[in-house]
């Protein structure tokens, strides 16, 4: 996907909703599919597919690279942001691999961390810019509100993986 229609995406996603709001909301979704997945926790649709699980590991994948990101534009003037391939740290840092529980208490504590920063940020501090190596110039609210977007692509992304894996049956 082109990095504007990538944007563009994660932010139709979120629509007008409050980004803090709905990444606060986060967690608990988390849980609830880590219930409802049961034993089908490390199970994969197809191949090449993430698991439920390694979805939970890229939750954190995410919210260590925009905890860095966050800090590196409110403290840097336009900082240089790289890329990352998310399909490379999901099978080389094996998330599949992790006690679930371990996952989502760092992604609780990142996530806390970052809501936080959020909320004692200013108008000002949330324009400032930084430079992503493929999408161009990011602003803190941008990419906050990109993250609230992805938060909900992949929540449904982990139920219609499990769904997947319950019909192949």
């Amino acid at each position: 996907m082109q990095a504007a229609a990538y944007q563009q995406h994660l932010l139709g996603l979120l629509g007008e909703d409050d980004p803090a709001e709905v990444q606060a909301s986060t967690r608990a979704r988390l849980l609830a599919v880590l219930k409802e997945a049961g034993s089908d926790l490390r199970r994969t649709p197809a191949p090449g597919e993430w698991s439920v699980l390694e979805l939970l590991g890229h939750f954190v994948d995410a919210e260590i690279v925009l905890a860095g990101r966050y800090r590196l534009v409110l403290s840097h003037d336009r900082p240089s942001l790289l890329g990352y391939d998310q399909d490379r740290w999901v099978e080389r840092l094996r998330h599949n691999d992790e006690p679930p529980d371990e996952l989502l208490e760092l992604f609780s504590a990142l996530r806390t961390a970052n809501l936080r920063l959020w909320n004692r940020s200013s108008a000002e501090e949330r324009r400032r810019v930084a430079l992503h190596a493929e999408r161009g110039e990011e602003s803190y609210e941008l990419m906050f509100r990109m993250l609230a977007g992805h938060d909900r692509f992949h929540l449904d992304q982990m139920g219609r993986t499990l769904e997947l894996i319950r019909t192949a049956r």
